[in-house]
């Protein structure tokens, strides 16, 4: 009698596998990303197109996201864009159907599974800031992106602080050379103006008879001066 329930059971679940296996078939419902992680912050790796069918590896436990494996490839799509048949009829994939979907619950690891998955893909160089999870990743990215502006800004203040030592210098140096020039106008109109002065002293001098060379004549008129 014990062995005739025992193959009964054997049975039984022998003819529960296909279809158990056959429920975890889903079906994409809209063009969605499959994504490196549980997050629609997590980066994509495909786009999986309406209508097909993924194979859902596992799904979590405190949030409705799943593992799914599509064209050979592996990530993550969200419950509510994924479609199982339960008894006869579509439902969208959720936390009360993952037991009688025969659906494991899984936990999601950033350096395992990126390990597995992901070794190619370029940002599995930044994975180590991705395990903190994605909030982490994108506050600390935007801080970087802060910074790398504050930085930027700070170089455009001492690019335009050099821009107007330079242009006052100019202007200084600019000051300098007029009043250098005036300085040397003047003083050329001063030595001209000093040789003028020579100039007319001498002839001054040419034109007046110096009267101890002068040698009055009898009967001359000038003599009588």
């Amino acid at each position: 009698m014990k062995n005739l329930i025992a193959k009964i059971a054997a049975a039984g679940l022998f003819m529960l596998a296909p279809v158990i296996a056959q429920a975890a078939e889903g079906y994409s419902t809209a063009n969605v990303n499959m994504r490196a992680g549980p997050s629609t912050r997590y980066p994509a790796v495909a786009v999986i197109p309406a209508g097909s069918p993924v194979e859902i590896r596992g799904c979590l436990s405190d949030v409705n996201w799943c593992d799914v494996e599509f064209y050979g490839g592996r990530g993550w799509v969200s419950g509510q864009y994924v479609q199982v048949l339960y008894q006869q009829r579509r439902i969208y994939v959720g936390p009360q159907y993952y037991r009688p979907l025969g659906i494991p619950v899984i936990r999601f690891s950033v350096d395992n599974y990126w390990d597995r998955y992901y070794r190619n893909r370029d940002f599995y160089r930044e994975r180590n800031r991705w395990s903190r999870g994605p909030d982490y990743y994108y506050r600390d990215r935007d801080n970087r992106d802060r910074a790398r502006d504050r930085d930027s800004r700070d170089r455009d203040w001492r690019n335009r602080d050099q821009d107007n030592w330079d242009r006052n210098r100019n202007w200084r140096d600019g000051d300098r050379n007029r009043d250098g020039d005036r300085d040397g106008r003047n003083r050329k109109g001063d030595q001209q103006g000093r040789d003028d002065n020579r100039r007319e002293d001498r002839s001054d001098r040419d034109r007046r008879p110096d009267r101890g060379d002068f040698v009055c004549r009898p009967g001359d008129s000038s003599c009588d001066q």
